[in-house]
């Protein structure tokens, strides 16, 4: 192993058991330091060093992250926010030439898992179930007419994140209404069925998925999973896998599914850590030492669907006092 394994955990909000996890996988071998525009972030405060840095929207921020990878000899970036994913690909080489190696999927694959309507093309061009989703609302009623659809439906922005401005709705007025107010929505069907998540890596030396730990959510909140049950299910992984090489993933993956009837729908995909992660942690499938291995330059063995079944994830709050 290299004397010198810093890890940097970026926009670290509440998200204490990733920096945890790390800092365990690590054991000495390299430092774990976070960021957060917030000092009332807690995870800040369960890493070896930390920094309070400017908002992500802020001038000169991309140069304050650059410095502090090449001050602290950073091995690894990687944020636990969406907006911020775009950044650190967009400026992926800038990070290589320091040293520093962005934990994100290229621009392309990024820009695709931030865009609803996007995303929707892409899985109707190869072949995946997925929701109906519709950013043309006469193309919609349309459909409504002919019976394609039905009411209620969700109409949310193309470009959200974390379950925010999402309306439940069951009429024309109110479509009509969303859309006089809002621009950049999407319609989609509400599916009526069981949600599942999936914990995904892909290897970044091999570019072969090496974990795959999905769960039947039980409870959401927030758009984040407060409870779930893992399971174990071939065909979903075979389904998972086949769409990861197809939009070229690489790294920690989040996807959300539907079950209608015994059939999977892809939903939608974050490229980072989903906030349901230590279910899978907890149930044996390490993405933090596998990201280790993959920075010390060995390719990970595949332990998909290495877990067992039925182990149930409960979410319940914790205190920092500092």
């Amino acid at each position: 192993m290299s004397d010198n394994l810093n890890i940097l955990i970026l926009s670290c909000g509440t998200r204490n058991k990733i920096v945890q996890y790390f800092k365990k996988e690590l054991a000495g071998t390299g430092m774990v330091m976070a960021t957060d525009c917030s000092e009332l972030a807690p995870a800040l405060y369960e890493a070896d060093k930390y920094f309070i840095v400017p908002r992500m929207d802020s001038e000169g921020y991309l140069d304050n992250i650059l410095s502090i990878c090449k001050e602290n000899h950073i091995k690894a970036v990687l944020s636990l926010i969406d907006p911020e994913l775009s950044l650190l690909a967009e400026h992926r080489q800038a990070f290589l030439d320091i040293g520093t190696v962005p934990i994100v999927p290229d621009i392309e694959a990024v820009e695709l898992c931030f865009d609803k309507y996007k995303m929707f093309e892409f899985l109707i061009q190869n072949e995946y179930k997925t929701i109906k989703s519709y950013i043309n609302k006469e193309k919609f009623y349309s459909d409504v007419e002919a019976g394609l659809i039905n009411y209620p439906v969700f109409v949310k922005p193309v470009k959200g994140s974390a379950s925010i401005n999402i309306s439940k709705v069951t009429s024309k007025e109110e479509i009509e209404l969303l859309f006089s107010r809002f621009d950049n929505l999407i319609i989609q069907e509400y599916m009526n069925g069981s949600e599942y998540g999936a914990d995904v890596y892909i290897d970044m030396i091999s570019g072969e998925p090496v974990a795959i730990f999905t769960k039947e959510k039980i409870k959401m909140r927030a758009g984040e999973t407060d409870k779930a049950v893992s399971v174990i299910d071939e065909d979903l992984f075979e389904l998972i896998k086949s769409f990861i090489k197809k939009a070229k993933f690489l790294g920690i993956i989040d996807i959300d599914i539907f079950k209608v009837n015994g059939e999977y729908y892809i939903s939608e995909v974050n490229p980072r850590f989903g906030g349901g992660y230590p279910h899978a942690f907890e149930s044996g499938v390490n993405v933090p030492g596998m990201i280790i291995n993959n920075l010390n330059g060995n390719v990970n063995i595949d332990v998909i669907g290495k877990y067992s079944q039925g182990i149930r994830m409960m979410k319940y709050n914790e205190v920092k006092i500092f």
